[in-house]
């Protein structure tokens, strides 16, 4: 797969020189539509491996068999991680991304990079690419933080108007700004324990100025919500309750169970433990980890330990890394009884 990206780049490369060697021999009728498709390309992207994530996401699949299909050819990220990121058992992440190749085979679908005036067609899809694999660098692969934080600098230069490129940029440099607050001796540290004299004070002023741009362009889509949010929690004196109506500004645009799985964290601080415990027990979330370990802090915090030891052994076993298993086991260990 290395060797196919890396073949892939490569050929790019070489159609843009034959383009600036016939151009210097001044032979127009040379130049046949498919040269001066790549003439428009020259002029548009910068970055090659963003063309080529923009190149696999294809509409005529399905926008998430072209996340997942763009993820294992070019993100680096595994079928099991691909099937994490999207919350389905492995197998059937396997079964969609052979359905996938099926469809481009069968299609004749073109690997070709599209012009300027259809990169909007793709942009979703993309920019769920990039962010998946800044999350998979944000849960333990360091370096594909920084890969996507670099094709989130390269996307914002390449479609600068559209707010939620910013967005998502924004709202990575918010995260990775807290990188070296996360650990602690090899153990998860949550967000309320973190240290902020160890965040990057520099980056969450950029991360700031980035969403700003996004705003003045009037963007109010997910990413931009969830900068927002980020940036809410880089104030040492959180605004929860501002943070709720965020999250529920989000939720009305993704109906997404983790996205109210993460509100319901903001309702246990702007409201109660047991009001955030109604909405996680109606989610359903049962394989999902961060449900368990949730729900096992919010039992933690009622006093029912019983429930929270119970909780916090079904996130264990849903296969968390060893930082968070660190946390959960001392979690464990520190329940009264």
């Amino acid at each position: 797969m290395t060797t196919a990206r890396r073949r892939a780049i490569d050929r790019i490369r070489r159609d843009r020189t034959l383009l600036a060697k016939t151009r210097l021999l001044g032979v127009p009728e040379a130049v046949d539509d498919a040269t001066a498709q790549e003439a428009v390309q020259e002029s548009t992207f910068s970055d090659d491996r963003l063309e080529l994530i923009f190149t696999c996401c294809h509409p005529a699949l399905a926008l998430e068999a072209q996340v997942a299909l763009t993820l294992r050819t070019l993100g680096g990220l595994t079928t099991h991680e691909i099937a994490r990121a999207f919350l389905v058992p492995e197998a059937t992440m396997a079964q969609r991304l052979v359905r996938a190749k099926r469809k481009i085979k069968s299609a004749g679908i073109p690997f070709r990079v599209p012009p300027e005036h259809l990169l909007p067609d793709r942009l979703g899809a993309v920019l769920a690419v990039v962010y998946l694999i800044f999350n998979e660098g944000w849960t333990g692969r360091g370096a594909l933080s920084g890969e996507a934080l670099r094709l989130g600098r390269a996307l914002s230069e390449l479609m600068p108007d559209e707010p939620e490129v910013h967005g998502l940029l924004a709202l990575m440099l918010l995260h990775d700004a807290r990188r070296d607050a996360r650990f602690r001796d090899g153990e998860l540290v949550l967000l309320a324990d973190q240290d902020p004299a160890l965040w990057d004070a520099a980056q969450i002023a950029a991360g700031r100025r980035v969403l700003e741009r996004a705003v003045a362009l009037h963007g109010g889509g997910p990413y931009v919500l969830q900068a927002a949010i980020a940036s809410l929690h880089a104030d040492r004196a959180r605004d929860w309750p501002q943070i709720v109506v965020l999250y529920d500004r989000l939720l009305r645009l993704t109906h997404s169970p983790v996205v109210e799985l993460n509100r319901a964290v903001a309702v246990a601080e702007a409201q109660s433990p047991q009001a955030a415990l109604e909405i996680v027990d109606r989610l359903p979330l049962e394989e999902y980890r961060y449900l368990h370990s949730t729900r096992a802090e919010l039992l933690r915090r009622l006093g029912r330990n019983g429930e929270a030891r119970e909780a916090y052994e079904r996130a264990l076993k849903l296969g968390p890394d060893e930082s968070e298993r660190r946390f959960l086991r001392r979690r464990l260990a520190e329940l009264p009884g």
